[in-house]
């Protein structure tokens, strides 16, 4: 069923258990202004607090992804620039430590340029679907900005520390061949295939135990940037944890009987 309700700068679709987020400010890039930063915290923390939701699909309309931040609204604003900045990204970073935290992964589907801020948001994605014509470049040292987007956290983890700082310092542009390369993007297909195959991934993860991939996910994301002490501990609990969920305890089972899980979600 559509979701989209008062949302103006997106789209939201939940059926059967998949989230579709679409970012919808074609005319714009789908550049993200404060209404779509306001519009994303909404959606994450709506969907954060749902059962019924076991993957989000995150994917725009028009030829852009996301073309990062909206400067025609941010020239607009004078000398009350830095407060509108501050408004927008904490709205932002509102919806991706929601994103973050919740069990269900996030899936992006990219074609046209992801650039910015939609480049972050790409790099905080837990897969990523890209087209072949697609490109990604940081581009914040080129308008005179810092990066945003909890990016800071993520691109050096996905690309490499040095491969990041090139990113950023210089502004350079991935192709969608390069960035696979470099592991920013998971899958390139075709263009007009992009949103069929993520979209049957992020039904396969709908499919699974999720509360189980949920704390896969942040055990994942936490040891990259922790030390192994601590890392034997998040494990243990994590993998205890999910050991008595019914998901759990129907993966054994279905293991053992050597039959395909019906995962419930939870």
């Amino acid at each position: 069923m559509s979701e989209s309700g008062p949302y103006r700068a997106l789209r939201l679709d939940v059926t059967d258990g998949l989230a579709h987020i679409t970012l919808d400010r074609p005319e714009a890039a789908n550049a993200l202004d404060r209404t779509m930063a306001s519009e994303l915290r909404d959606v994450a923390v709506g969907l954060y607090h749902r059962d019924d939701v076991r993957a989000v699909l995150l994917s725009a309309t028009g030829k852009v992804f996301c073309g990062g931040g909206d400067l025609g609204s941010f020239a607009q604003q004078g000398d009350d620039l830095p407060a509108y900045i501050d408004h927008v990204t904490i709205d932002f970073h509102a919806a991706m430590s929601r994103f973050a935290k919740m069990d269900a992964p996030l899936v992006a589907a990219v074609t046209g340029s992801a650039g910015g801020a939609g480049m972050s948001l790409v790099a905080a994605c837990d897969l990523v679907v890209a087209g072949g014509s697609a490109k990604f470049t940081m581009g914040y040292t080129r308008a005179g900005m810092v990066p945003d987007g909890t990016s800071s956290f993520y691109l050096s983890r996905v690309v490499g520390l040095r491969r990041a700082m090139d990113l950023v310092l210089t502004n350079r542009v991935l192709g969608a061949v390069e960035a696979e390369s470099w592991g920013l993007v998971n899958r390139v297909v075709a263009d007009d295939e992009v949103l069929d195959a993520a979209t049957t991934l992020a039904r396969q993860l709908a499919a699974g135990p999720t509360r189980s991939l949920g704390l896969a996910k942040r055990v994942v994301y936490e040891g990259a940037s922790s030390g192994l002490e601590a890392a034997y501990e998040r494990e243990s609990l994590a993998i205890a944890e999910a050991s008595g969920t019914a998901d759990g305890r129907e993966g054994i089972a279905a293991f053992l009987a050597k039959r395909a899980p019906e995962f419930g979600g939870r």
